[in-house]
């Protein structure tokens, strides 16, 4: 792909995620709608598989996240750009399963991890991030529909899990992530109530201000129903290799 339709395609999804919002207001009335502007729903730009110039051609553009699922991949890109001007804005994401063996890696090389399902691996992210840098920010990825075939902690586990992450100096504990079953909107709305129901429980949580869900065929149901994160990588970046 081009560097010309490359940057067409980011504005394009630009310009879908605001229309999203603005429809989502439209259906709020008056007494009760949002605060928040189009520019609070953070478009990731999901660059796994595509190459360290391309994301530097966002990156120059004005894109800050990136979310990658692939380990090795992702730190050879992120050495790649070192250096560079267009990095120092770079925020990094970890999208990707985390294996135990691999939380040294992650803990040193990103700002956000979206897939934290388990005790023992928020345990070991916590440990191994380095003192030097900021808590690494993270969310939980939620199985908000009970797939075998998905990671991710049970609605009914949610508590506890929070209750464990939140006292772990070295993580910031922002929210939540799905992935729902094909075509179920109703999971961002259930998600969108565990989030609030969390809020109101924790409210020592102070950062806790983030939902991603949403990806390229489903993102504008789930900005309306209130997530502040979408994950688009194929109408970006062209269908991967």
């Amino acid at each position: 792909m081009n560097e010309h339709r490359l940057i067409a395609n980011w504005q394009q999804v630009n310009e879908q995620v605001t229309q999203a919002y603005v429809q989502a207001n439209d259906l709020i009335t008056d007494q009760k709608r949002v605060t928040r502007s189009a520019s609070d729903v953070i478009l990731l730009a999901v660059s796994k598989t595509k190459p360290a110039d391309m994301i530097a051609i966002l990156a120059r553009q004005g894109q800050r996240d990136f979310g990658e699922n692939y380990l090795q991949e992702a730190i050879e890109k992120i050495k790649t750009l070192q250096g560079q001007p267009e990095a120092a804005s770079i925020v990094w994401h970890y999208i990707g399963h985390v294996q135990r063996n691999k939380t040294r890696d992650i803990a040193e090389n990103f700002d956000w991890v979206q897939t934290l399902e388990r005790d023992i691996i928020a345990k070991r992210l916590n440990d191994q991030r380095p003192t030097d840098m900021p808590p690494l920010n993270v969310l939980i990825q939620l199985n908000i529909d009970d797939e075998e075939s998905k990671s991710g902690c049970r609605p009914e586990d949610l508590p506890d899990l929070i209750a464990t992450i939140k006292d772990y100096e070295r993580l910031q504990l922002r929210g939540l992530m799905i992935i729902p079953a094909k075509s179920n909107t109703d999971a961002f709305k259930r998600t969108k109530m565990l989030f609030e129901k969390t809020k109101q429980e924790h409210p020592d949580l102070e950062a806790w201000d983030t939902l991603s869900m949403g990806m390229s065929n489903d993102m504008a149901a789930a900005i309306a129903n209130g997530s502040t994160m979408v994950r688009v990588g194929t109408a970006i970046f062209g269908a991967r290799d």
